[in-house]
């Protein structure tokens, strides 16, 4: 299995809608749900801004946590 099928199985895809504190942001999911999600460590070294209407990737904890930010497209 390739590295692009086992990531997307737990990615979805969504858009900003709120920028909070500590580098936190609300994201609405294409299924109408609405994720507080932190960015991922790499898009923080390289230092990839996240604004609001943007569209992200989210890997979204399988426990009902907080979603990790892991793409900016």
């Amino acid at each position: 299995m390739s590295e692009d099928t086992k990531e997307n199985k737990d990615t979805v895809e969504g858009v900003v809608v709120e920028a909070l504190p500590n580098a936190l942001f609300r994201i609405e999911l294409k299924n109408g749900e609405e994720v507080i999600s932190y960015l991922a460590g790499k898009m923080r070294l390289h230092r990839i801004k996240v604004l609001l209407g943007d569209t992200v990737q989210v890997k979204v904890d399988p426990y009902g946590g907080r979603g990790r930010i892991v793409r900016r497209s």
